[in-house]
């Protein structure tokens, strides 16, 4: 298989999973640099679009975590899975206003995406929209789905077993800067 030479992909990653990192690595292993988009990335967006697809995606029940946290939580995680600093970027990805994307992502890059639900067809159809280049990594249905950002919050809310959903950094970033209570607080 080809590399592409920058590839782009992205999330809300509230908070980053084991799933997350899969979709991540898999993105990794298709390019050189790996450009990473945090959507929703002040926890505040209001769309239309969204909201008529998912509006769960817009809640502060949701957003627990702020664009520093998770933005190291994703940095942390590929440093843990041996990736090179060097070899990545982590920026904002305007979903919510595609019009704003180009002043954080390159126009040449590959975008990888992944699909499980309306809101995944619907961000393929924005950044086709957009004229981008689009690699659909893989289709499957929500009951495939590893894990969920929604699972790991609710498990930390019940004060059930959440650690073994994320990779141990996280589990550790998380612990480190109390961010428990910043998930329980948003209940």
């Amino acid at each position: 298989m080809n590399r592409d030479k920058i590839g782009v992909i992205h999330g809300r990653f509230q908070g980053f999973h084991n799933g997350h990192l899969e979709y991540l690595l898999a993105g990794k292993s298709r390019c050189d640099h790996l450009v990473i988009g945090i959507t929703n990335f002040l926890c505040t967006a209001k769309s239309e679009r969204i909201s008529s697809i998912d509006n769960h995606r817009l809640t502060a029940h949701a957003n627990p975590f702020t664009y520093f946290e998770r933005m190291e939580m994703i940095r942390l995680a590929l440093l843990e899975n041996n990736v090179k600093e060097s070899a990545f970027s982590i920026v904002p990805f305007t979903i919510e206003q595609p019009e704003q994307l180009f002043n954080f992502v390159p126009r040449n890059a590959v975008y990888y995406i992944t699909i499980y639900d309306d809101w995944g067809r619907e961000k393929l159809r924005i950044l086709k929209e957009l004229n981008l280049n689009v690699d659909i990594m893989w289709e499957r249905t929500e009951d495939q789905k590893p894990v969920s950002g929604t699972l790991v919050r609710a498990r930390i809310r019940s004060g059930e077993d959440w650690e073994q959903l994320v990779p141990k950094s996280v589990a550790q970033y998380i612990k480190e800067h109390n961010l428990e209570a910043a998930v329980k607080n948003n209940a």
